[in-house]
């Protein structure tokens, strides 16, 4: 099996786990529960993958993903997003993961609905498994590069972050002042 097939296997898993995940916490009413172990797989395949990368590909080392839209490359990534704040290790672990604590904080006490929570914890999730790297080997391996635009190369963490970005944007502009910014549900009046 090609490293590219690996690769690909884990991320179909890590979705799989994910959509079941929320097919259970929708039955049990469990969220917060769900989804904490949902950030806890993206950890946990994030780790596994690019320990895979590390053994199969050299710094700059290439392979075969899905020919046309993205191949794996190995790269590390020894700043924040697009290399900004390179070298400075140690201000981006203390950042991190004070974000990860504010957000953790919000997942738990302030966030009440299905969309919410899960948006925070795929971010602290992904958010995590870069931390992991920063503080483990001073840099983030990425590995995913796309050929069909100029894009960062990126990881399985930070789509997870991204995507929990965008979940959680459509959550504050549609839910956040019906349940969770007042404490109390819209009756639709208005009226507080």
């Amino acid at each position: 099996m090609t490293v590219g097939t690996q690769v690909l296997l884990y991320f179909a898993i890590l979705l799989g786990l994910l959509a079941l995940a929320v097919c259970f916490a929708r039955r049990s009413g469990r969220h917060r529960a769900f989804a904490v172990l949902g950030a806890v797989w993206v950890v946990i395949v994030d780790r596994h993958v690019k320990q895979l990368i590390v053994a199969h590909l050299a710094l700059g080392g290439t392979a075969p993903l899905l020919p046309g839209l993205f191949r794996l490359e190995r790269v590390h990534n020894y700043g924040a997003a697009w290399s900004s704040f390179s070298g400075a290790r140690w201000l981006l672990v203390a950042v991190t993961a004070a974000a990860l604590l504010a957000l953790g904080f919000l997942a738990v006490k302030r966030v009440k609905r299905p969309l919410g929570v899960w948006a925070l914890w795929l971010i602290i999730g992904g958010g995590a498994g870069n931390l992991v790297d920063r503080v483990g080997r001073g840099y983030v391996v990425d590995m995913i590069a796309a050929e069909f635009v100029d894009f960062p190369v990126f990881n399985i963490a930070d789509i997870f972050v991204t995507c929990g970005a965008a979940a959680a944007a459509v959550y504050y502009w549609k839910d956040w002042e019906k349940a969770d910014g007042t404490g109390r549900p819209d009756n639709g009046t208005g009226a507080e």
